[in-house]
């Protein structure tokens, strides 16, 4: 069993989490992700008052947005819960006004897509946003693993992201979509229309 200066010295040892995402692209997000399956079995998309930074509910449930916030602790020690929070106190209306909250709420930004959009639109992660419906257009540039994909839903949903797991001709996801985390085709968002497509890879 380690000891506690053993598993000190590894984490002195271990890079920091930005860097260490911009050099290694998105393949541990990928695995981050995966080992979420057949643990996030369920989907819980109330308000609750969380801890911060890092602050988290437990991990038998979620929401989709949660797949990434907890791939990228997980894979590169980055909390989006935190970087999210700190964006929006700097320039409050730069982010979606839907809710009309007075001023950031570091209990649910991080967890509510658009405003997830919007960060990885400010620093530079978005490759393809769409200008308006496009029910049966896809994503039109190619997907690599690690990759973030976000929907608007026509049937009664609201937006979505999901990470992509597998690129090439018949694409994967890793998501959440009601039913606990599983990997899918891609296809499996059909009745709704691709929004934004992001490569965040966070830097110091």
């Amino acid at each position: 069993m380690p000891t506690r200066r053993t598993v000190l010295g590894l984490l002195a040892a271990a890079p920091a989490g930005s860097a260490y995402a911009a050099a290694n692209g998105g393949a541990d997000l990928v695995a981050a992700a995966r080992r979420q399956i057949g643990v996030t079995k369920g989907y819980d998309h109330l308000y609750h008052k969380i801890a911060y930074p890092w602050g988290d509910l437990p991990r038998s449930t979620g929401v989709c947005a949660d797949v990434v916030v907890r791939a990228a602790r997980d894979a590169w020690r980055v909390d989006l819960q935190q970087l999210v929070h700190e964006d929006m106190a700097r320039d409050f209306a730069a982010y979606p006004q839907r809710w009309r909250l007075p001023g950031p709420d570091s209990n649910i930004d991080h967890r509510r897509v658009p405003n997830l959009e919007t960060y990885w639109m400010r620093h530079g992660a978005q490759l393809w946003r769409a200008n308006g419906p496009t029910w049966g257009g896809g994503f039109p540039g190619p997907l690599l693993p690690g990759d973030i994909l976000t929907w608007r839903s026509f049937v009664g949903g609201g937006p979505h992201v999901a990470l992509v797991s597998q690129g090439g001709p018949i694409p994967r996801l890793i998501q959440n979509a009601g039913w606990g985390v599983h990997e899918e085709f891609i296809i499996s968002q059909w009745l709704a229309g691709a929004n934004g497509h992001y490569r965040w890879r966070p830097r110091a």
